[in-house]
């Protein structure tokens, strides 16, 4: 599947680069959805998705979110070719103005993955986190390959924390 992707570093509470990257990715979104709407074939916006992970790992069981890495990403369909990347790009820039040095249009491939739903804040993610590694990955013979993956369901904008719905999702291989 391609996506339009941005990468990053810290807290997606307060980063300012956070912020920066999703309101482009949905920029750029929107554009790529009004440009295939006017030749003919609508979709809906897929919902935001994010790989992380950080140089020690223990800076997620401490929630030492300023250490997290990034990339942030929304789908994009099939038929969504480079120029038409191109134009929502130059399109979301006269609203935005210069875009994030990372942002881009590419493939992700993540091959074989486990993955469960979270019913729950973001802040309340670690249980489910925990049997997915420790139980599910553990018990089936699955080594992980690749970036912790969540796919956010829900706008946080408008569900209340408690209600967010949130795919973690981890990229695996047969031992």
């Amino acid at each position: 599947m391609r996506f339009v992707k941005v990468d990053g570093q810290g807290n997606p509470n307060t980063a300012p680069a956070y912020r920066l990257a999703v309101e482009w990715l949905y920029g750029v979104s929107y554009a790529l959805k009004f440009a295939a709407k006017a030749l003919g074939k609508d979709y809906g916006v897929p919902p935001l998705e994010g790989l992380w992970w950080a140089d020690d790992n223990a800076a997620f069981t401490a929630r030492a979110k300023d250490e997290w890495h990034w990339t942030m990403m929304i789908m994009a369909p099939d038929f969504v070719a480079e120029d038409m990347y191109e134009v929502a790009v130059a399109k979301t820039a006269k609203k935005l103005g210069a875009p994030p040095a990372s942002l881009r249009f590419e493939p992700h491939d993540e091959g074989l993955a486990v993955q469960i739903l979270h019913i729950g804040s973001y802040d309340d993610e670690a249980p489910a986190i925990r049997r997915l590694h420790e139980e599910f990955i553990q018990r089936h013979g699955l080594i992980e390959n690749g970036l912790h993956h969540e796919i956010y369901l829900s706008d946080p904008r408008k569900t209340e924390p408690g209600k967010l719905k949130t795919i973690l999702r981890q990229p695996v291989r047969r031992k």
